[in-house]
């Protein structure tokens, strides 16, 4: 475990029951949407190779418009 996240228990635990408890939730909360982004991000290496290799090929082609976020 990290220093910091050992001193943020610390002062977790300072606080009211149920505070503790909203905490906890919102952290395992935020620990499955983390596992689960990384696991899609793992999973779509291959998909994501192929659109930068095809954004690539669009680019050298000359089929690529430089625009900013205004013109999209």
């Amino acid at each position: 475990m990290t220093a910091i996240l050992s001193r943020a228990f610390d002062k977790a635990a300072t606080l009211p029951k149920t505070l503790q408890k909203q905490i906890a939730m919102q952290l395992l909360e935020d620990i499955e949407a983390e596992l689960k982004w990384e696991q899609a991000f793992a999973q779509s290496q291959d998909q994501l190779a192929k659109l930068a290799d095809k954004a690539l090929k669009d680019i050298k082609a000359g089929r690529v418009k430089k625009m900013g976020f205004d013109e999209l």
